[in-house]
């Protein structure tokens, strides 16, 4: 092979690679300026730049979930309630009627990327739309629809499980029936999550607003049962809460901290048996490399390594250790962990991870065997070469340009099996796209105070104490009677 069918090749082995890298890598490069000012806290700068980020198409059309989302929290962190949930809505909205569809599409070819999907949004994700939108209505004392969207996220609970038996079933029918041909059961990780204490904490003290007393109790129990069952998810005791006082007010304290967890890539390496039909799931990276992450038994002719990625939850953890309240410059109380944002969307990701690996070991398996397949077909061409030439002229020059066109042959095909290898590995990039804005955790107090009006004060305190950032509340009412007094504080550090 000359040099210009060599370069030819390799020009393709970039087009290759950079055109996979376009369509099936997550981008999340112009999330910097806007994490820049939400950790400033300006928030409204934060919502400019992320509209200015969808004019300019960096959220795509197939991620239109992730700019409503990212937007309506924004928008919350503002305080501009009616856009955020607004914003919010078509997030939930857009989740629901992608989940079935991404899931269909995927069964119909088990080929595609899930970069390439529609994002349908995780769980977690989808269940906090409900509940910053209900923590937005309370604030606009909009008693009955916050309440509607507690109801909500406590259904998304109820059918998680139902959620993705039913998205097993649809892979393993579709399994069935793709052209791959790699034989795989399809079946989620049982979800261990059914009752979210936040939304537990916000219906109480709803009920309690409303004079239903005995209602807000049985929430009361309902969020203490959550902390008993779950405790994967709340192993930390029980913050002290409370809906009513016998003489006073009680005023409720939310304080949103830190920021959720985010995905990066778990890179993975698949290594073949094929007189055990094992396919065996290695680790590529840090400590466990070379360890087994899993394995399953599947009828494999070729033994060869490949290389795959799959998402994984990674927390970001916060600076605040401490948040506290004060009532015209005294120390009220502390507020207490309610819910650690980053257990809840671990704990909800392992349902869909499990299908996500399933796939992509699947597709790994499938397009590792094609690759083998053609990298074969390149090197017998090249022996068939060779062979058709023995018996020609043998001059000394004959000779000469024999063995440059044989220097040529091998490196074209050389260059054919990299151009493989390129093409094949590429486009096994994870799915990393999540919200980057979500509150990594909720924090809350309710202190009993005597009805009248108060200069509050939300102090968040880092290492050693020191006072990281102060949210004050002048001249704040408390109201007596049983209504709803509630603060909202938000540092995202």
């Amino acid at each position: 092979m000359g040099g210009r069918a060599a370069a030819g090749i390799l020009s393709l082995v970039l087009l290759l690679a950079l055109d996979s890298c376009a369509s099936v890598a997550t981008r999340k490069g112009f999330y910097e300026p806007i994490m820049v000012d939400l950790r400033a806290q300006d928030y409204e700068a934060a919502v400019r730049k992320i509209e200015a980020a969808a004019e300019k198409q960096r959220y795509a059309e197939k991620d239109r979930l992730l700019y409503y989302l990212d937007s309506g929290l924004a928008h919350h962190y503002a305080r501009s309630l009616p856009e955020s949930n607004e914003r919010l809505t078509l997030a939930e909205e857009t989740g629901e009627a992608l989940f079935t569809k991404s899931v269909s599409r995927a069964a119909v070819s088990l080929l595609l990327n899930d970069n390439v999907l529609e994002y349908a949004g995780e769980d977690h994700e989808i269940l906090y739309t409900n509940l910053i939108k209900a923590l937005n209505y309370l604030t606009m004392r909009q008693f009955d629809d916050a309440f509607v969207e507690i109801r909500r996220a406590n259904e998304k609970l109820d059918l998680l499980e139902q959620k993705y038996d039913a998205a097993g079933k649809m892979l393993r029918e579709g399994a069935e029936n793709d052209t791959a041909g790699v034989a795989i059961d399809y079946r989620a990780e049982h979800v261990r999550f059914e009752n979210d204490a936040f939304a537990r904490y916000l219906s109480m003290h709803l009920y309690a607003a409303d004079g239903l007393f005995d209602d807000a109790e049985i929430d009361l129990r309902k969020l203490k049962e959550a902390y008993r069952t779950q405790p994967h998810i709340y192993p930390f005791q029980v913050p002290d809460v409370r809906y009513s006082t016998p003489r006073n007010a009680v005023l409720s304290v939310i304080a949103l901290a830190g920021l959720s967890p985010t995905k990066e890539a778990l890179n993975l390496r698949i290594r073949t048996d094929k007189d055990l039909n094992l396919v065996q799931i290695l680790y590529t990276d840090g400590k466990n490399e070379g360890q087994e992450y899993g394995h399953l038994f599947l009828p494999i002719d070729v033994d060869y390594y490949f290389k795959f990625s799959i998402p994984q939850i990674v927390s970001r953890p916060s600076t605040v250790r401490t948040v506290r309240l004060s009532a015209d410059s005294e120390l009220i109380g502390e507020l207490r962990l309610l819910e650690d944002v980053g257990l809840v969307a671990a704990e909800t990701f392992e349902a869909r991870k499990s299908l996500i690996y399933l796939r992509a070991v699947g597709r790994a398996v499938f397009k590792g065997l094609l690759g083998e397949k053609l990298k074969k077909k390149a090197e017998g061409k090249e022996k068939e070469k060779r062979r058709k030439k023995k018996g020609k002229r043998d001059d000394t020059s004959e000779k000469e340009g024999s063995r440059r066109r044989d220097i040529g042959a091998r490196f074209g095909t050389w260059l054919k099996k990299v151009a493989v290898d390129v093409a094949m590995e590429v486009s096994e990039n994870a799915d990393l796209r999540c919200s980057e804005l979500l509150p990594g955790q909720v924090l809350v107090g309710d202190f009993e105070l005597e009805p009248g009006v108060y200069d509050l004060r939300v102090d968040f305190l880092g290492a050693g104490g020191r006072i990281l950032e102060s949210k004050e509340f002048p001249r704040y009412e408390v109201a007596g009677g049983g209504g709803l007094n509630l603060i909202e504080a938000v540092y995202l550090n």
